[in-house]
């Protein structure tokens, strides 16, 4: 298999609020819910880099397409970072989070392997990281 990864997709609760912290809050580029007229359509696509998209779809809505009962996950399941190039820029992304409503799990601090991060949670319990890694600049 060649690694061809090319969405992430969150399921949400509420997909006009979680486009909302995603758009408004966290600053990502979108064209907003698309497929509404499609009995469990409703999506939202975010550009990231390199091609990849973020997905936010209803919890429902995977739960009809795959066949599996619906149910919420659990916060330790998935963890998605974010790379920046400074501590400076941990704490600001930190700070624009909470501020959209996100709830910070642990306060940006010192690393154990010598960076500095700090997690938080969107509204549908999502957990990210947010990482100053002198290893792994973005590029």
């Amino acid at each position: 298999m060649h690694p061809r990864i090319t969405v992430l997709t969150l399921g949400v609760d509420d997909l006009e609020k979680s486009v909302e912290f995603y758009r408004d809050g966290l600053g990502l580029p979108t064209q907003g819910i698309i497929g509404t007229e499609f009995e469990n359509g409703a999506v939202a696509f975010f550009d990231l880099q390199n091609g990849l998209k973020l997905a936010l779809w209803p919890r429902r809505s995977i739960a009809a397409d795959t066949g599996l009962p619906l149910r919420t996950g659990g916060s330790l399941e998935l963890t998605l970072g974010h790379n920046v190039s400074s501590k400076e820029e941990v704490l600001a992304l930190m700070k624009q989070a909470e501020q959209a409503g996100a709830r910070i799990v642990k306060p940006a601090a010192d690393t154990f392997y010598g960076g500095f991060a700090g997690y938080f949670m969107d509204p549908d319990a999502h957990l990210w990281e947010v990482v100053f890694n002198p290893e792994l600049l973005p590029t």
